[in-house]
């Protein structure tokens, strides 16, 4: 298929790796120019504009980082919607709000939500599962390119539905490691050794297989980065505000996002959201 794929994060350009090994034609557009080197070096074309990036493909394909980063792609001036073929199909693969993906169903016929469930190293390597979101016969036309990205694809019938679960399954990881880190805390208190709490925590039939990958970044300190504390805080946020459109409070997602917030504020450019643990590593 030909598409363009439009924001250079780390999870966009896994994205378009992942394309541009399944053999599909890629355009790559980023807002910030000197993004897409190693995409480009790989087989992609850059483009300058995003009427450039969109011309003639059969879909356009947006990882960017919030709601405001979205609608501006999509909806401003020289956006997708000023420059979109009729006939192509446009994905959504940022985390946003159900209120953002059904926005950007009212304004483009052909949209189907597309969040990703999973690290850039899980994209690249076919492992990730996406949340397709909005009419079946519009998801259907993404099968060659869902085919390349993952067999691991869960279909629901509004793009609201995909953005929510995404959410979800978002605040369940945050809130995880908050937890995890508060465990670890407890635990050294009680005198353990590192070593004694990998035996133990880590090993621990409670630990959620979803975090593992980040016990040593919670007790340690060194993670691969990928997902900031700042868009961690943003996310929960969004659970946050969506659970209260549906007339419902979330104490406990409030909190989280306030940790991620104060993580976000003393973290560095290149860390993780198991930066969240750093509060508890010095007595307060």
């Amino acid at each position: 298929m030909d598409i363009a794929v439009l924001g250079m994060g780390r999870m966009g350009q896994a994205v378009a790796r992942r394309l541009l090994a399944g053999g599909h034609d890629v355009v790559v557009w980023n807002r910030s120019p000197g993004r897409a080197g190693k995409v480009v070096a790989a087989g992609a074309r850059e483009a300058h504009s995003i009427a450039e990036a969109v011309a003639g493909r059969e879909v356009v394909v947006t990882s960017l980082a919030n709601d405001d980063a979205v609608r501006a792609v999509a909806l401003g001036d020289g956006g997708i919607r000023s420059a979109i073929g009729a006939d192509t199909v446009y994905a959504d693969c940022s985390t946003v709000s159900p209120a953002m993906s059904t926005e950007l169903a009212d304004h483009f016929p052909l949209f189907v939500a597309l969040p990703i469930l999973g690290a850039p190293t899980a994209v690249e390597a076919g492992q990730a599962t996406y949340l397709a979101g909005g009419d079946q016969a519009v998801i259907a036309r993404l099968e060659p390119m869902l085919a390349t990205l993952s067999d691991k694809v869960r279909r629901y019938d509004t793009p609201a539905k995909a953005a929510g679960g995404k959410l979800a399954n978002n605040l369940m990881l945050l809130a995880e490691i908050v937890a995890l880190a508060e465990a670890v805390t407890v635990a050294r208190a009680g005198g353990l050794s590192d070593d004694e709490i990998r035996e133990l925590v880590g090993q621990s039939p409670v630990l959620p297989p979803g975090i593992k990958n980040r016990f040593e970044g919670v007790l340690t300190g060194e993670q691969d980065p990928w997902w900031s504390p700042a868009l961690g805080a943003k996310d929960a946020r969004l659970a946050v505000e969506a659970a209260k459109a549906a007339g419902v409070d979330l104490p406990l997602a409030e909190v989280v996002e306030s940790l991620y917030r104060e993580a976000a504020a003393g973290a560095g450019e290149n860390e993780d959201i198991v930066a969240v643990a750093n509060r508890y590593r010095t007595p307060r």
